[in-house]
């Protein structure tokens, strides 16, 4: 046996989890994300059940010189949870979540899902934010920001984060938090997986009413000029306890729709109320009112339901997926037109494009206080472009970037690092959180993997 296969062996007798290689029965299962573009194909896979098992992957990976990627829920478009020849660290199967009520605190290991999250809170009837998609992993959405309906009341869900324990570069496990490794606490509110292998996380809870009120009056998309000014002006004054956006879509052939809007192409207007539910329902009364919707989803509804709405448009392996976006300066009539003029000319009926309003909390954060950077824009554009055909990848992707360029004059220049493309520009986290936070990112990086062992990810390099 060759000294290669002796440590293949003694890597596998050490894990509490399994390895798997390219010729072992469960291995293109398991290599799959959720990015239909995306098929790479590791030369490892070490399938972790515990933090032992993330040392012992990162002491292989870097003894035997293997590029690593991680894997959490494997749901991020740019397909960083895999490799081409290397190692994937899979966190997936580390899906434990313990609630403390007490404390008002939930310890999350790195593979959990928002899902698995939710569920957990909600028998105690707290939540924390989360994102928009329930089957969305709670490390990656987490470590670059984490944008969801609970934002207005309570901030992303990085200010929601007590303490991480991170696997650095060089195997060992650290806490960090407000008091220990502060340093690399504030790098991973923001900065990516950069700086390790996030095997578990803290988070801070908060009371949540048994129904919340879901606004989501569906409109014509040839009235999308007035209803987004119409909600543009209505959200400028609303109480910090509603978010929303306004969305882009096109409605199914579901025979649940009335027949006339089969098909149609609208958008919605979106809005969860984090108070009292009938309070939540008379506030948001004008906005199903901006003329007669096409049909009206609103509803009042459990937070764990509402999680779960979008979950449907993004399976697993199913479909081709480019997502780009920006931080808008402003909403005059200008943009609204430009932001439509796009909307409009999307290849796909599967696309979705989103206007997300930023208020309260979340803005009220300091923008040297975590790696995310300034607060201050008050709107996101998404463009979430989706599509079925390998064929139609040209299209698609010309579109996608069209129409992020052509609003680049009616931004700041940065954009949200869980929206990054396929990772295709090289000044791709500068331009998410500004020079000065990434300035600061390089001296953690230098500090805890100056050798830039993990790289498969939103890169900061260290020099």
């Amino acid at each position: 046996m060759s000294s290669h296969s002796d440590a293949v062996a003694t890597l596998k007798a050490t894990l509490r989890g399994t390895l798997l290689q390219p010729d072992d029965p469960d291995y293109d299962e398991v290599r799959i994300v959720w990015n239909a573009m995306i098929d790479r194909r590791p030369r490892f896979i070490v399938r972790c059940h515990g933090a032992a098992d993330v040392i012992a992957a990162v002491g292989f990976a870097r003894a035997h010189d293997l590029l690593v990627s991680i894997r959490g829920g494997g749901h991020n478009v740019a397909g960083y949870a895999t490799c081409d020849g290397g190692m994937m660290v899979d966190l997936s199967l580390m899906r434990g979540v313990r609630v403390d009520p007490q404390l008002a605190q939930a310890w999350v290991q790195g593979g959990a899902t928002w899902g698995d999250v939710d569920c957990e809170a909600a028998a105690f009837g707290l939540a924390t934010p989360g994102g928009v998609v329930s089957m969305t992993g709670v490390g990656g959405l987490t470590l670059s920001g984490g944008i969801g309906w609970l934002r207005g009341r309570h901030g992303l869900c990085i200010d929601n984060l007590v303490a991480v324990d991170i696997v650095t570069a060089d195997g060992r496990l650290l806490l960090a938090d407000e008091t220990t490794n502060s340093d690399l606490f504030w790098a991973v509110r923001g900065g990516g997986g950069n700086f390790g292998v996030v095997t578990s996380f803290v988070f801070r809870l908060h009371p949540i009413p048994p129904t919340l009120m879901f606004c989501a009056p569906v409109y014509p998309e040839t009235r999308a000029r007035e209803v987004i000014a119409a909600w543009r002006d209505f959200a400028a004054t609303a109480p910090e306890a509603l978010s929303s956006i306004v969305e882009f879509s096109t409605l199914p052939d579901d025979p649940e729709l009335p027949v006339e809007a089969r098909g149609m192409r609208v958008v919605t207007v979106g809005a969860v109320y984090d108070g009292p539910a009938d309070e939540g329902e008379a506030l948001v009364r004008p906005l199903r009112a901006l003329g007669t919707p096409v049909i009206d989803l609103s509803d009042k509804i459990p937070y764990r339901t509402i999680q779960t709405f979008q979950d449907a448009l993004f399976p697993k392996g199913r479909d081709r997926n480019y997502f780009k976006s920006l931080y808008l300066t402003g909403l005059d009539s200008g943009v609204i037109d430009d932001i439509v003029t796009h909307a409009e000319q999307r290849p796909s009926e599967m696309t979705l494009a989103s206007v997300w309003q930023f208020a309260g909390a979340m803005q009220r954060v300091a923008a040297d206080a975590t790696a995310f950077g300034d607060r201050s824009m008050p709107y996101m554009l998404s463009i979430d472009s989706i599509w079925s055909q390998p064929e139609d990848d040209a299209a698609n992707l010309a579109w996608s970037r069209g129409f992020w360029s052509a609003m680049r004059r009616h931004s700041n220049g940065r954009l949200y690092l869980n929206f990054p493309g396929h990772g295709e520009d090289a000044a791709l986290v500068r331009n998410a959180v500004g020079e000065a936070t990434f300035a600061r990112l390089v001296g953690v990086k230098r500090k805890y993997d100056p050798t830039n062992f993990f790289r498969v990810n939103q890169n900061i390099p260290p020099a």
